[in-house]
């Protein structure tokens, strides 16, 4: 994924490409898909926060925004096949184990459900907590807009449909709010953060409005 030219840490078995050739070969569903790179957007812009942060330059940016970006496409790509809270997502911790992927990718996914009883320890895994649901909420707001467009959320407009409890029932609003109170960032910076994520891969994540009709 780099664009310097250094292959470097980025390549090869935890690379996103790689991450993302184990999400599609256990998972079909177009939604989980989108699901997918919904999360993934908003990690990578969490990684990139913390990376400025911590003042993070080059080659060890690059890597630690992998990271965040491929715990993101990774962390529900069992759901598909083993959806029940009894397999969901120790099965595909196991698989994850297999196969060598880091220990903390595998402990942050296990973190994102609560029912796991793995703590969040990492800001990695505390960001996926906080993106999760969110991500998924901000798609459903992006669905009811005239033009079906992540370009026509606002926060304000997140604000108020987070307090319509009839709207996205399944999403967990005391999940986003912890989310972001766990990692110590204000809500309204934290779903701003994740629209202008979510707005740059629009297109990716069907959220354009190119399919609208309008």
């Amino acid at each position: 994924m780099s664009d310097d030219g250094s292959e470097s840490a980025t390549a090869g078995i935890h690379s996103r490409q790689a991450a993302w050739l184990l999400l599609t070969e256990y998972t079909q569903s177009p939604s989980l898909l989108k699901h997918a790179l919904a999360v993934e957007s908003c990690m990578t812009a969490c990684g990139e926060a913390e990376a400025a942060r911590l003042g993070w330059t080059g080659p060890a940016a690059r890597n630690a925004i992998e990271r965040y970006r491929v715990t993101g496409l990774l962390h529900d790509f069992d759901y598909e096949k083993y959806p029940t809270p009894e397999e969901h997502p120790f099965v595909g911790n196991r698989i994850l184990a297999e196969r060598g992927w880091p220990e903390e990718v595998r402990e942050a996914i296990l973190g994102h459900a609560r029912y796991s009883g793995v703590a969040r320890k990492t800001h990695l895994a505390r960001a996926l907590f906080a993106c999760d649901e969110l991500a998924g909420f901000l798609t459903a707001v992006s669905l009811v807009k005239p033009s079906r467009s992540i370009f026509e959320v606002d926060v304000a407009g997140v604000r108020k449909k987070m307090k319509d409890k009839a709207f996205a029932r399944a999403v967990s609003r005391e999940d986003i709010v912890v989310g972001a109170r766990e990692l110590e960032t204000d809500l309204d910076e934290h779903i701003g953060r994740c629209i202008a994520a979510m707005r740059r891969d629009a297109a990716a994540l069907g959220l354009d409005g190119a399919g609208s009709g309008s």
